[in-house]
């Protein structure tokens, strides 16, 4: 998840998106809610936990920021994140580390010799060149590894679940003209653009179904929800 043309394409792509970063401790004792305290004033808070492991706000801002410029959503580099792009950007986290909790036990889908290079690569190119990618790191208080990690975890899970459904969710060319014939708006389409389509709606599906099946199987808590202007209740 090139620049979005419009407004509208913008939210669409930021709702859509979103990864695993360090948790720091920056205080012996956490105040109720998971934040931690500095000198009485809480400055991160717990929001989600996957498998015992807490995934901070300052982590989800991150993470969330790193997929949407990914996608091409330039503008969350630096824009203020709201409510819809904290929460689809914690459902994708969550949706990630369910998708590679099989392969972590299994040490399975790791990237080729090269791939996370290329992929960090073109995470700069696409948030501007070396400059931009300073300035967002410094702003973030992150290096390139904290980038790395989510581009790694993104790439791994997209391609555990490509893995275990892609073949189950491939359509052939007799179902393809049976939809063609059933769907007004893909009439005049190629077949093999109908079968393209009719196997990514339902990749789509099983994708959601196998990841509330793991969900079920695993321990997911929410711990905080998102005001409409980003901040924690």
């Amino acid at each position: 998840m090139a620049s979005p043309a419009g407004h509208s394409n913008q939210h669409h792509r930021r709702c859509q998106c979103l990864v695993l970063l360090v948790f720091s401790t920056v205080a012996a004792a956490d105040p109720p809610g998971g934040g931690a305290l500095v000198q009485g004033r809480v400055v991160d808070r717990a929001v989600a936990s996957v498998d015992g492991k807490v995934i901070t706000l300052t982590q989800l801002e991150f993470e969330t920021r790193v997929q949407l410029v990914n996608r091409g959503g330039i503008e969350a580099a630096f824009a203020r994140l709201d409510r819809d792009d904290l929460t689809s950007g914690l459902e994708l986290a969550i949706a990630q580390r369910l998708a590679t909790l099989e392969a972590d036990r299994f040490d399975a889908w790791q990237l080729e010799p090269g791939e996370l290079e290329q992929a960090v690569a073109s995470f700069r190119d696409r948030i501007g060149g070396e400059l931009r990618l300073q300035q967002f790191l410094d702003a973030q208080d992150a290096d390139l590894t904290d980038v790395g990690l989510v581009l790694r975890r993104s790439i791994r899970a997209g391609r555990a679940l490509e893995g275990r459904l892609r073949l189950k969710a491939s359509a052939s060319e007799a179902e393809a003209r049976r939809a063609k014939a059933d769907v007004v708006a893909w009439r005049a389409l190629p077949i093999e653009t109908v079968r393209q389509l009719l196997t990514k709606e339902r990749f789509d599906k099983l994708v959601q179904q196998e990841l509330a099946q793991i969900r079920k199987a695993n321990d997911v808590r929410l711990l905080a929800s998102f005001l409409p202007d980003g901040g924690t209740q």
